[in-house]
């Protein structure tokens, strides 16, 4: 119908269309995502660490044993959000890099639609709050594209950060498709990222009820914690040195018997021996044991205080009258994280760029750790301990990268009280579970985009039935080469060193329904079993876009870095400009480059920063102070700066530093182009400055350098252009071996 249209409203009919009307008892729908938390950290799931939130979520409603995701984090953000296989909708891998082929754009293909998108339709309102690392990062800067980011894709307010981590006292933020910068005070303050994400969840969830309040919404609240840095208040900290003193082993022991009596795992579960690389708890020296302790309770009071806050959540839709019906899910994205290496690490960017963190030094900055200056990381032992009771870690295959808690309270829909269930179920069968809840078909067309089928199953029926049938298709795995795929309750998995060749991996054979740790491999026992597994394997990955298998790790982002960047050798930054992320500011890493300010000192003097990218973890900044210029370089918290040796007049000026690298590297401050002061050293950027990324004329979060940011530039800065040595290309394979050094 139309409206129908005469020459006066006499002879004139108005017409509205009918507004879009939400399912049927629709809910609202609450998703809570932890970032590299284990399966066993949850207290309802074997753990000390403290989380009444999530234990009394899971008293109310159920907690999944069975529950799959996919190794990292940015492929299952793409299987939660779409509801097919990660490959399948070009997320192979990390968002960070494009390797050139279809499985792997580190983008969502438009083909599949995400859930806020199919939503959308139904009258749902949606909303996302934390980590989206779903977006290409070169796709991050101030132009985009914003067609892959959460306003891009379905969502209609946005708050967080945008790549895989960021410090939790000076994040990188994102509001909508803008960044803006962290709330003032910092840590100083007591400004913590977790808080906000919290606050500003209840904002949207308040904005929407003041608004419209009988329209459902969904709200995805995806906390930064428990990916490193590790970072929490110091006293949360302390509080759980006494829990952890008995170290790794003991650790696991203890986190199996709760289980078994939990009922997690089977009573009759084997504890695997422990992961490669991993030494007994009693084979490493006091110094040693007391900084794992600390490196571990940083890590258990990251999700000590993210539950803390997520009850202020909880509290709040009881307070709304929300609650009963909201459909909430508490689960991680990958397991526990290798990427502390064996001993761990206070500040990660020394080790990723070369510079190694002697015990000693460790051991002078314990108290340090998880506060604004450090970027600690947690060692494997730890890593294996949260895992319990399964084998590995993020990024691999076997259990311990891809098997994740999940927690599902829905009071009013669900009469589950603290039920287990035991299913087999993936991040991709999420969208088709929600569709089905709500009595809903997957759309043919989004955005007038023809969509590709869903992958996942529905797991609905196991909500309200411990006896509902498992999956019925199988599901495949992989991650840098790392293989393994499901199928009625068997798995096959093949563990890949790098850069060795796919042909000689070993496929083992579990009977995963009897042996959730996998331990009893029956490889040898059925051959043929195992023969049929792997060939299924190869038919879907070729369906769902993995091939080629690719192993690289650090290559990829050397590659994508040169690729992006490709020969542009000049970037002019103008007064006005705003925050740049690191994947779109210029890639100084093991090169010689030129940094130039065309600006004016007035007569009074002036100071501050003149360009600054990183943080106080890893960076380099160009500043004035006491009428002097100085460059700072930090790699991992080691500084060595230079100053120009007279003091600079007031009037018209060109200041900058040339940077030359060679066996070492040579700083030299310019004055109108003229040689100011000099100092050589080896400390350099190896991979990466740091996940902080750059801007003009300040510091904006967590300084560089020895001032209080913002350290504003007080004279007038015109524009500051860094120009890079035209004879010198980006060393990929260099920072690609050095990248894969850190895993």
């Amino acid at each position: 119908m139309a409206a129908k249209i005469g020459r006066t409203l006499a002879d004139s009919q108005p017409w509205w269309p009918d507004p879009v009307t939400p399912p049927k008892g629709a809910p609202n729908i609450l998703v809570v995502l932890f970032d590299d938390v284990g399966f066993s950290d949850f207290g309802c799931y074997g753990s000390p660490i403290r989380t009444p939130t999530i234990d009394a979520l899971a008293g109310q409603g159920l907690r999944y044993t069975g529950f799959h995701t996919t190794a990292m984090c940015s492929t299952t953000r793409a299987a939660l959000l779409t509801g097919r296989n990660h490959h399948s909708v070009g997320m192979g891998c990390l968002a960070n890099f494009d390797s050139g082929y279809p499985g792997y754009r580190g983008k969502i293909a438009r083909e599949a639609g995400t859930l806020p998108e199919m939503l959308k339709a139904h009258g749902y309102r949606s909303y996302m709050v934390g980590k989206w690392h779903a977006t290409p990062l070169t796709e991050t800067g101030p132009t985009g594209p914003f067609d892959g980011w959460p306003l891009g894709r379905g969502f209609d307010r946005y708050y967080g950060f945008m790549d895989a981590e960021t410090d939790q006292y000076a994040p990188e933020l994102v509001r909508d498709n803008t960044p803006i910068d962290p709330p003032d005070g910092g840590f100083e303050a007591g400004y913590h990222l977790t808080a906000d994400l919290v606050d500003q969840t209840i904002r949207y969830i308040a904005d929407h009820t003041a608004d419209a309040p009988d329209t459902p919404w969904l709200a995805w609240l995806a906390f930064g914690a428990c990916h490193a840095p590790h970072q929490a208040p110091a006293e949360l900290i302390k509080s759980y040195d006494a829990v952890f003193a008995h170290g790794w082993d003991v650790e696991r022991e203890q986190r199996l018997a709760r289980q078994k009596a939990m009922g997690i795992v089977p009573a009759d579960t084997v504890l695997p021996p422990r992961n490669d690389g991993v030494k007994a708890w009693a084979e490493h020296s006091p110094d040693e044991q007391r900084l794992f302790v600390r490196l571990q309770s940083a890590y258990a009071a990251m999700l000590d205080h993210a539950d803390q806050h997520l009850a202020r959540l909880v509290a709040f839709l009881d307070q709304a009258n929300l609650r009963e019906d909201t459909l909430i899910l508490v689960l991680s994205d990958n397991g526990a994280s290798q990427e502390g290496g064996p001993l761990g690490m206070i500040n990660a960017m020394g080790p990723y760029n070369m510079k190694p963190e002697p015990l000693a030094e460790k051991i002078a900055r314990i108290d340090d750790i998880g506060g604004p200056d450090t970027h600690s990381n947690f060692p494997w032992g730890w890593a294996m301990a949260s895992n319990t009771p399964l084998r590995r870690y993020k990024q691999n295959t076997h259990g311990g990268g891809i098997r994740d808690p999940l927690v599902i309270s829905w009071p009013k829909r669900l009469p589950a009280r603290g039920e287990l269930r035991t299913q087999f179920a993936h991040a991709s069968d999420f969208v088709p579970t929600v569709l089905d809840l709500l009595g809903l078909e997957p759309p043919a067309h989004v955005w007038g985009v023809p969509q590709m089928a869903l992958e996942g199953e529905s797991f609905a029926a196991s909500l309200t039935d411990a006896a509902a049938p498992a999956r019925t298709r199988a599901q495949y795995f992989e991650m840098f080469g790392h293989r393994g795929l499901w199928k009625d309750g068997w798995k096959a998995v093949a563990f890949h060193p790098p850069g060795k060749s796919f042909d000689d991996d070993v496929w083992e054979l579990y009977h995963l329904d009897a042996d959730v740790s996998e331990t009893n491999d029956l490889a040898q026992r059925e051959p043929e079993r195992l023969k049929a597994l792997v060939e299924a394997w190869w038919a879907e990955a070729e369906a769902a876009k993995v091939l080629p298998l690719d192993d690289r790790f650090g290559p990829r982002f050397a590659d994508n870095a040169q690729r992006y960047h490709g020969p542009r050798k000049r970037f002019v930054f103008h007064r006005g400009m705003g925050h740049l992320p690191s994947d779109v500011a210029p890639d100084v890493r093991s090169r010689s480059y030129r940094i130039e300010a065309d600006l004016t000192i007035p007569p009074d003097g002036a100071q501050g920063v003149i360009l600054a990218h990183g943080d106080a973890t890893c960076g380099y900044s160009l500043f004035l102070r006491e009428g002097r210029l100085h460059h700072v370089i930090n790699v991992g918290g080691a500084k060595v700066a230079v100053s120009s040796e007279a003091v600079i007049p007031p009037g018209p000026h060109k200041l900058g530093v040339a940077v030359a690298q060679g066996a070492e590297r040579t700083f030299t401050l310019l004055v109108d182009g003229q040689p100011a002061g000099q100092v050589a050293t080896k400390l350099g950027f190896t991979t990466f400055v740091s996940w902080s990324g750059l801007d003009i004329g300040r510091d904006r979060g967590s300084p560089v350098a020895d001032y209080a940011a913002p350290f504003s530039f007080t004279g007038k800065l015109r524009q500051v252009v860094v120009t890079m040595d035209p004879e010198q290309d980006l060393d990929g394979e260099a920072l690609g071996e050095a990248e894969m050094g850190r895993q």
